[in-house]
Order: structure tokens, then C-alpha cells, then sequence
């Protein structure tokens, strides 16, 4: 599966989700993407609530072209605890926003920490 995920648009293949505090959260996404310079590089990735509100954004700073995949994280994203759910999405320059959007179900913490991974 990461074979065929190594194209144009990126992939998310991990995210961990550490509970920092009541309600704050750090989230650490692993991207995937063909990066090849500053003209198509996988540039952000989001926090979303089930209504589609952004709830954090990650903006990369640059290309990662000999870093594949990569993880960057970001802390004290806040999540209110009515939400149970959330999604993350990952974006690049060329083709926006990818189709692929990862679930994530906090009620299912395990000692304050949701982790994904992609299927090999």
C-alpha cells in the first residue's frame, strides 16, 4: 500500500494523538509525498471536528524531498470534549486538499493517547 501511496498527492500514513491536558492535544501527523521542490511539496495538514470546522492547521515550511515520509507535530491543539471525533487531512501546492481523510475516535484513548496507522 505505500508503494501506490508514493505519487503526486500526498498521503497520510500515521497520526498519534497525545492528551497534553484536559483538552489540549498534541497531534503528530506522518506524511507521505513525491516532494520535488518548492513547485509541488506536501505544505500543510489539519485538525477538523465532525462538521468540518478547523480546529488546527500545521503549516510545513518547506520541501522535505530527501525526508520521506515525515512527521511533524503540533501542540496544545484544543478539543473540546464534546467532540469524539475528528479527522485529519493533509494538503499540497499542486493538488490541494487530498481526498484521503484519516478518523480518529478519542473516546477510544488509550491512557491518553489515539494512534492510526496506514495498512501495509
Amino acid at each position: 500500500m505505500l508503494g501506490s501511496a508514493w505519487a503526486s498527492v500526498a498521503t497520510i500514513v500515521a497520526v498519534e494523538m497525545t492528551e497534553q491536558a484536559p483538552q489540549s492535544w498534541q497531534v503528530a501527523v506522518s506524511v507521505l509525498h513525491d516532494d520535488s521542490g518548492w513547485e509541488h511539496y506536501a505544505d500543510k495538514w489539519r485538525v477538523l471536528d465532525p462538521q468540518g470546522r478547523v480546529l488546527a492547521e500545521r503549516v510545513l515550511l518547506h520541501p522535505h524531498v530527501e525526508e520521506q515520509p515525515f512527521t511533524r507535530s503540533l501542540d496544545s491543539v484544543v478539543i473540546p470534549e464534546t467532540i469524539g471525533v475528528v479527522y485529519i487531512e493533509v494538503h499540497d501546492t499542486q493538488s490541494a486538499w487530498a481526498s484521503q481523510r484519516v478518523e480518529l475516535d478519542l473516546s477510544q484513548a488509550k491512557q491518553a493517547t489515539v494512534k492510526w496507522e496506514m495498512p501495509k
